[in-house]
């Protein structure tokens, strides 16, 4: 799933930025913030790298338990 970043006007006026939504694609992701903002308009839409997990550390049970000890 990716993500977008958003900023938008609320219909009040107010500016809003960087609201992130997870979506698989940019019109998913705007639909589900215009479930959130009701009638905002959006300044910018910008794709946010997800990473898939390739600098996420993975830690052992023993890691853990060592810590945890500590």
């Amino acid at each position: 799933m990716q993500k977008f970043d958003f900023s938008i006007l609320t219909r009040d006026g107010q500016k809003v930025e960087s609201i992130v939504i997870a979506g698989n694609n940019e019109a998913d992701a705007e639909r589900k913030l215009r479930m959130m903002y009701r009638y905002c308009e959006i300044v910018s839409c910008n794709a946010k790298d997800a990473g898939d997990g390739k600098n996420q550390q993975v830690m052992s049970v023993e890691d853990i338990l060592s810590l945890i000890s500590k």
